[in-house]
């Protein structure tokens, strides 16, 4: 008679955590926060604009702003539940005497999202409807998340609550956020390519130079730069040249003058030569 052994307690354990670790190393997008958005109009283009702020995801995002004598408060999570209520992607909260009142914003069931080079706007719709104003519609978030290289993860910010409209009012919010940056892009000009180039022959032509001088020919001393008679030439012609075309002295001496004396001068005694005729 077989007899079937079943795996203990332990290890079904550790072949769950194997297995869980094997799927946050794939590269599926498995443990995504932003498939909890639901997206009004589905598309994939959007759904890859939302993967580039995943890094924003189970992050709670709260600001204030106060009008007149209301204090209100908000809170934003991408594709969670801001503030704790469910379903709900931005909130406000008036503090009233009788306690605090929980507007919902917008939903993240309703989600828009319009993607650019270095920003993101995402919208929450079917919020709670207006009491009085914008006809009664439901509200709607705007939150602009823009490119900021230096944070993770910036403050929220309330720009403004528009509804003294009759229709298509909203709540406009601004983040700033490194997620949404483009990649840096490293291009050379043709002129740094070419200083490469030339500074790379350089060194090959000093080092190889230099090891055939030492090496095979066995020089010595300065004789070990390659081709030093000529560079040296070369270098004393271009100090001649730099002195002929820089310096402003003349390169002939000047003809020297004697000074005219302004009293006349005496006749020299003739010298006769009589003597020397014969007699």
């Amino acid at each position: 008679m077989q007899v079937l052994t079943y795996p203990s307690r332990g290890s079904l354990l550790v072949w769950t955590l194997v297995v869980q670790l094997f799927l946050r190393g794939s590269g599926t997008h498995a443990d995504d926060g932003t498939k909890n958005c639901k997206l009004v109009f589905e598309s994939e283009s959007e759904r890859k604009v939302l993967r580039r702020i995943e890094p924003l995801t189970r992050k709670n995002f709260t600001a204030e702003m106060q009008i007149g004598e209301a204090k209100y408060s908000y809170a934003f999570q991408l594709c969670g539940d801001a503030g704790g209520v469910p379903g709900a992607g931005v909130i406000q909260v008036e503090n009233q005497k009788t306690g605090p009142k929980i507007t919902v914003v917008g939903l993240y069931n309703a989600t828009e999202v319009i993607g650019g080079s270095d920003y993101v706007w995402l919208i929450y719709g079917n919020g709670e409807k207006y009491d009085t104003h914008c006809s009664k519609e439901q509200r709607k978030a705007f939150v602009m998340i823009f490119c900021n290289r230096n944070l993770e993860s910036g403050q929220l910010e309330v720009v403004q609550e528009n509804r003294e409209r009759e229709q298509h009012c909203y709540y406009q919010f601004k983040l700033e956020s490194s997620a949404v940056c483009p990649p840096l892009e490293y291009k050379l000009s043709a002129g740094s390519i070419i200083l490469i180039i030339a500074f790379s022959l350089l060194a090959v032509y000093l080092v190889g130079g230099f090891l055939y001088q030492r090496l095979i020919v066995g020089a010595k001393g300065m004789d070990q730069f390659p081709n030093y008679a000529f560079w040296v030439e070369v270098g004393n012609l271009s100090a001649d040249g730099c002195d002929f075309v820089c310096r402003s002295r003349d390169r002939e001496e000047r003809p020297t003058y004697r000074g005219v004396a302004t009293e006349p001068l005496e006749e020299e005694p003739e010298e006769r030569d009589d003597h020397l005729l014969p007699m």
